[in-house]
């Protein structure tokens, strides 16, 4: 049978999008050509690039028999539109970051990061090992979106700053791009937030929209060139600990693959999460000796009081959206409870090694 082909209306960056219709099976003749929309720019390092890497490898993995074609941010839809456009059918793919939901899906949010949670190959355990996905496939599910973590930034940095910061005080009043539940926890210490999408951070900081801003680390932050703008660069790590790249299928097309192919695209995404977190942690080496080396930049962590209130508020927006939200209680409790069962090991296994390599080696030697 056929696969029919579905409309589009005229402006797809507004709000009018008409859904797809999807037939069930596919025969093993016909090639599948999907479409994939972002909210990163076209061919990004990483970002972008990650998404050309999930879709190069379910065409390989298919042999051919389907296809995706990745649409930069705004190409298609808007980058902030990736969430809508995917689970009413304008594309059948998407690549993103949950937390960038939160205004629909208040939940979404466990699945990019969590303030003070856990690390990258911590949260990999929890979704593959320890019931994370399958509540994720619940929460989505009632948005006809099937998702996927399809890669990860590792331990982000908690920003660029315009002036220092040798105190709290010195934190109030800052305009600062950060999305997120750790967005609400710098709220909640006296910090103006936005979410904004990152191809407009360089020139929010540049004409004093923002005073500071979150953005990936030092392989993404170098590519936009941030050190020109801001002074300081804050490498107290505790906003994204770990930062999961989200793939979305739309769940008609999902299920409108057979078995086989099912088994593609979930291992194709497995694949590419695994090649992401392997690119950063070499990209991120390169790009911060050369923000440090080449370019002058300041490396700085937050004072101890800044983070000690930073942790008394995040605990306190994580305690009010579990309270007010039955979905991220269900989640949080899963999340919490897996944290404090893998930190056990944590904690005497690689984090121990990393205390005593340094005490031996001394920081930053080899």
């Amino acid at each position: 049978m056929e696969r029919r082909s579905f409309l589009r209306t005229a402006g797809l960056g507004a709000a009018g999008v008409a859904a797809a219709p999807f037939v069930n099976t596919a025969s093993a003749q016909e090639t599948i050509t999907w479409n994939m929309v972002t909210s990163w720019p076209k061919n990004f390092p990483a970002l972008g690039t990650g998404a050309n890497d999930l879709a190069a490898r379910i065409e390989r993995m298919s042999g051919g028999r389907m296809k995706v074609r990745v649409h930069g941010a705004g190409e298609m839809v808007p980058p902030m539109e990736v969430f809508d456009a995917v689970s009413q059918g304008t594309a059948e793919m998407g690549h993103s970051a949950s937390y960038y939901w939160r205004g629909k899906v208040a939940a979404s949010q466990f699945f990019t990061a969590v303030p003070f949670g856990m690390t990258t190959t911590e949260t990999n355990a929890w979704l593959y090992y320890g019931g994370g996905q399958e509540l994720w496939d619940e929460l989505y599910a009632d948005h006809n979106l099937k998702p996927f973590a399809v890669g990860n930034t590792g331990t982000q940095m908690a920003g660029w700053f315009k002036k220092e910061i040798n105190s709290l005080e010195d934190m109030q009043g800052l305009k600062l791009r950060l999305p997120g539940l750790a967005g609400e926890a710098m709220a909640g210490i006296g910090v103006t937030t936005l979410t904004i999408p990152g191809s407009e951070i360089f020139t929010s900081l540049q004409t004093g929209v923002l005073d500071a801003a979150d953005w990936v680390g030092p392989y993404n932050d170098l590519a936009f060139g941030l050190h020109q703008v801001a002074d300081y660069y804050y490498t107290s790590a505790w906003n994204e600990p770990s930062a999961v790249l989200e793939g979305t299928v739309n769940l008609d097309a999902w299920n409108a693959l057979p078995d086989d192919l099912k088994a593609v695209v979930n291992e194709a995404a497995k694949a590419s999460n695994l090649a992401m977190i392997s690119e950063f942690a070499f990209r991120n080496a390169e790009a911060l000796d050369a923000l440090v080396n080449e370019h002058g930049v300041k490396l700085r962590s937050f004072p101890e009081e800044v983070l000690a209130a930073l942790h008394d508020s995040s605990q306190q927006v994580l305690q009010k959206q579990v309270d007010n939200d039955e979905a991220s209680a269900r989640i949080y409790e899963s999340y919490r409870n897996f944290q404090r069962q893998v930190r056990k090991f944590s904690d005497v296994g690689e984090f121990a090694y990393l205390k005593a390599r340094d005490s031996v080696l001394g920081q930053g030697e080899s």
